[in-house]
């Protein structure tokens, strides 16, 4: 069953609850294993993976190798996670797919980065929203994930509400963000979107969706090829809160901005609604979720793309480009200065 789970590797999440396998990565791996492995694999990318003539691919490729015995060398769960992504990898490039022991998957084990990235990309607070903060009259969020934990998805919304009155301007920093789900957007967005809009739309495979998909009333389905599930993600303004629906809306991104703030990113551009500032973003725009995979592993399944309704354009593999290129480290201090001519007043010492 394709399952649900938050993890900062680059996830869009859209499927039901986990339990993933609890067995230990450590153990040198048998023939016995290795096959079972990749021919599990090989029938779920088949079945589910967003494109189908790619996974079909990717399914020859594992058959082939699980009847030659190819990985026996690799005795290393790890190393043999490692080595067949990297196989898959080179039979078509995706952002997220990926297979590894389960237990990287629930420790929310990232994929090694290279040591000179930004300080400015690392995650420097808890999981999820790390940090709100007035920069003068400047509201400022700072984003390592949208991981749908109600607590940070409320506070991420009353911050913006109690500070509704004083903001005249609004900085999102998504520049640490590896992905997430839906949830902090639509808690977020109708607070700045002063019209209805149609954010992005997304398509999935009807085999994947059937198996569970998380109730997000902010989709809207449309008619689709057949086995493909298609929904608008849309936005409604608040009725209530309007004050911020016209105050100037930064967005920062780097490298590492991955999938669900990738998402944002484009939502952003498209509407207008934002001016994106820093680096071109990581291009992993395919969601999916994480899959047990024999009785130690875990795999991440992409199942669905993520693009722009107008033209059909994806960031896979391409990322997205900001509206101001600058450094990811010298994003901040870009978007404070932009509002400031806007007409916020910033606190350097605060914010810098």
């Amino acid at each position: 069953m394709l399952q649900r789970r938050h993890f900062l590797t680059l996830a869009l999440t859209a499927m039901a609850a986990p339990v993933l396998a609890q067995v230990p990565a450590t153990g040198s791996m048998t023939k016995a294993e290795q096959r079972q492995v990749l021919r599990t694999l090989a029938d779920t990318l088949e079945a589910n993976f967003v494109f189908p003539e790619i996974g079909a691919r990717y399914a020859a490729m594992l058959r082939e190798k699980a009847d030659t015995d190819a990985y026996t060398a690799l005795t290393d769960p790890t190393a043999f996670g490692e080595r067949v992504t990297a196989d898959l990898q080179a039979v078509s490039s995706d952002g997220h797919l990926r297979l590894a022991p389960a237990t990287l998957f629930q420790n929310r084990t990232p994929r090694p980065q290279p040591a000179d990235m930004p300080a400015s990309t690392k995650p420097s607070g808890p999981p999820g929203l790390e940090e709100t903060k007035m920069i003068g009259d400047i509201a400022y969020l700072r984003f390592n994930g949208f991981l749908g934990d109600a607590k940070m998805v409320a506070a991420a919304r009353g911050f913006l509400l109690d500070n509704a009155g004083t903001a005249r301007a609004v900085i999102i920093d998504a520049r640490p963000h590896r992905g997430g789900g839906l949830d902090e957007m639509d808690a977020i967005l109708p607070l700045l979107y002063a019209q209805p809009a149609t954010l992005a739309r997304m398509d999935t495979r009807t085999s994947a969706y059937a198996l569970g998909m998380p109730d997000y009333g902010s989709l809207v389905t449309r008619e689709a090829p057949a086995g493909i599930m298609r929904q608008d993600h849309t936005v409604t303004p608040d009725a209530a809160e309007k004050r911020l629906q016209s105050v100037p809306v930064y967005y920062l991104t780097s490298r590492r901005t991955a999938s669900a703030a990738e998402h944002l990113a484009l939502a952003f551009k498209r509407t207008r609604r934002a001016t994106l500032i820093g680096e071109k973003t990581a291009g992993a725009g395919h969601f999916g979720g994480v899959q047990d995979i024999g009785d130690r592993f875990a795999a991440f399944i992409p199942v669905g793309r993520t693009y722009n309704p107008d033209d059909g354009w994806s960031w896979e593999g391409q990322g997205i480009t900001p509206d101001i290129a600058t450094h990811a480290d010298e994003a901040l201090t870009v978007a404070l200065d932009l509002a400031a001519q806007a007409g916020a007043h910033p606190v350097p010492s605060q914010a810098r």
